[in-house]
């Protein structure tokens, strides 16, 4: 018996419960698809992260993806070690590291993209792409309420 036909009828009613098993079934595939090339899905985050914002300080990286300032020390140990990032100072702030994307990285970084799409490939295989349209603009304002939605016309509607 799976956990979700364990679960009594009304939990597996409730969108937060839902939500919980897509959110943890999307992780899992995420996960599994990241670790076919020895990548951890925080790993894979701050690569990204990165590669939008880099050179980026090591302090501003941290609070773009909300990770404990020593947590981001580990993560970036293990990048620079795998040599896909790289640690240098700051043209800015020469007390500060400015952290970049190595060429290996970059290759990684695609690769890991890649990877990470195919399994979300995987989690929404059940729905028609409109449907999955649909998902990511539902999805997207459950997580920001406060933002605007984008087909309501001038009266709110």
């Amino acid at each position: 018996m799976s956990e979700t036909t364990r679960a009594p009828s009304r939990i597996r009613s409730l969108p937060s419960w839902l939500l919980g098993r897509a959110a943890a079934r999307g992780h899992r595939l995420v996960a599994e698809a990241l670790a076919q090339v020895g990548m951890r899905m925080m790993h894979h985050a701050v690569l990204s992260a990165v590669a939008e914002l880099g050179p980026v300080s090591q302090a501003e990286l941290g609070r773009s993806l909300s990770i404990d300032p020593k947590d981001m020390v580990a993560i970036l140990n293990d990048l620079q070690n795998d040599g896909l990032v790289t640690r240098a100072p700051d043209a800015k702030d020469r007390r500060k590291n400015a952290i970049a994307l190595s060429p290996s990285g970059k290759r990684r970084l695609l690769q890991t993209e890649k990877l990470g799409d195919e399994a979300n490939d995987v989690l929404t295989a059940a729905l028609t792409p409109a449907e999955r349209t649909q998902l990511m603009g539902l999805l997207a304002r459950i997580v920001q309420p406060e933002e605007p939605c984008a087909e309501a016309g001038p009266d709110g509607e």
